[in-house]
């Protein structure tokens, strides 16, 4: 009999709600902080819109998807769960692998999931223009994607070592009529400040942000657009563990390990909360587990404290595992994975024990990349490529126990734009990168001061 590779989903099992782990934590999440007052606070009104704030504190399970943004997502939704057989292979591993594909969209990675929506609703309210920060591309790809279906205008910050290294991702977007200039940027007062110290500073998503922020901060016709981190951020991509559910169904498996890499945690979560709903509800046993950079390691290093979301603090303050807002990254190809903090859920999650994490370093990471393109055939963006590492890592460790294990991740986009990495990769003239612990307790030294009643 045949292998079978992909379990696919039709356009009628698209999921018609997004589903919100906030109904089943067990606990409430820390309030969001004003960066002034220190204060609990809402999302910024001059940032959100109305329904974007009500979808951030909300506590309903399900959340419906709106008939408009079904539609769209229907143009490459759902995407397929693929069991690597030639990977297992190729391993001589008893593990089944599975991998849900999130890259074949138009922007090439999970991002749109969010980018849609958030477009769908600023449009509804009136927006003319939405500004956004992005780290390797793939966030302002799918947001310039989504403003072009909405005919809105889209105003880019892309961090300055990205912008450099992947010069294709910035024709993308301006193919699509986004606006994308390098960060730090001399239009904005923290940009100008950052440029004065170093006139080639590599930039960070810290800096990004709070450029994108003072651009919608300062513009009526502009709100503010973030790809991770945020609440309904990580709701909106939950239509990915959603199909996955029911394609284990089709498999006749439950997965023992979920892996997926992590930068601010939104393809992360979306492949993994609907599986946490059912460890925390149903007890299931399952080892879900996050996967981050050593040069960039939030989880793994830092401390879980209340953070400025942004470099310049203007942002809101949440409670996070953060190596310091003003701590600079690495200049490493998995620009995605750059971020200073992570998701509140995710660090709550992390915190009790829900989940784990780990920190590889890039080399382990281009090396497993390139065994699974040649086994899979897609090349993994480098941000994937972090959990194909770590997936591989347990497949092997299955062999070793002699262990059927059940091993899925989420390969959350395409390394297509990614080839000067992979070419210095091949030609052995990629760095290799580690969390340098003096700047890290540099920054933690000035996490801001809060005291809550």
């Amino acid at each position: 009999m045949a292998k079978q590779y992909k379990y696919q989903l039709t356009e009628k099992d698209i999921p018609k709600t997004w589903y919100n782990i906030q109904a089943d934590l067990g606990f409430d999440l820390p309030p969001l902080l004003h960066p002034e007052t220190k204060e609990p606070t809402i999302l910024p009104p001059p940032l959100f819109c109305e329904a974007i704030n009500e979808q951030e504190f909300s506590k309903e399970r399900e959340i419906e998807i709106p008939d408009p943004v079904r539609e769209i997502y229907s143009s490459w939704r759902p995407t397929p769960l693929i069991r690597a057989h030639r990977l297992e292979k190729a391993l001589d591993t008893p593990a089944h692998l599975y991998y849900k594909y999130e890259g074949g969209n138009p922007a090439g990675s999970h991002k749109p999931n969010t980018a849609v929506a958030q477009a769908f609703y600023a449009k509804e309210a009136g927006v003319k223009r939405l500004s956004t920060e992005t780290g390797a591309g793939q966030w302002g790809s799918a947001l310039a994607f989504a403003c072009g279906l909405m005919d809105m205008e889209c105003k880019v910050f892309m961090v300055r070592a990205s912008y450099n290294q992947k010069p294709y991702r910035r024709v993308l977007m301006e193919t699509w009529n986004a606006e994308v200039v390098p960060s730090p940027n001399a239009e904005t007062p923290m940009g100008q400040a950052f440029l004065e110290q170093d006139a080639d500073h590599p930039g960070s998503l810290g800096i990004a942000i709070s450029e994108a922020v003072f651009t919608a901060g300062t513009n009526d016709d502009t709100n503010y657009s973030l790809g991770s981190v945020l609440n309904h951020v990580l709701m909106h991509q939950t239509v990915v563990g959603l199909e996955a559910l029911k394609q284990f169904e089709m498999a006749d498996e439950y997965p023992d390990i979920l892996v997926g890499c992590i930068g601010g945690g939104s393809n992360f979560s979306g492949f993994v909360l609907p599986f946490v709903r059912e460890k925390i509800v149903d007890g299931k046993d399952t080892r879900v587990i996050a996967v981050e950079p050593t040069a960039s390691p939030s989880l793994t290093k830092g401390l879980f404290a209340f953070d400025y979301g942004d470099t310049a603090q203007a942002a809101p303050i949440l409670k996070m595992y953060t190596l310091g807002h003003t701590f600079i990254p690495a200049p490493i190809h998995a620009g995605g994975l750059r971020y200073h903090g992570m998701a509140p859920i995710v660090s709550a999650l992390h915190d009790r024990g829900i989940i784990e994490a780990v920190a590889v370093s890039q080399l382990p990471v281009f090396e497993a990349a390139v065994q699974f393109a040649r086994a899979e055939g897609i090349i993994p963006a480098p941000e994937s490529a972090h959990a194909v590492r770590v997936a591989i890592d347990e497949a092997l460790r299955a062999k070793e126990e002699g262990t059927a294990k059940v091993i899925a991740f989420n390969l959350s986009g395409h390394g297509h734009f990614d080839m000067a990495a992979y070419d210095a990769y091949n030609k052995g003239e990629l760095e290799d990168y580690e969390y340098p612990a003096e700047e890290v307790e540099k920054a933690v030294q000035l996490l801001p001061e809060v005291e809550l009643a």
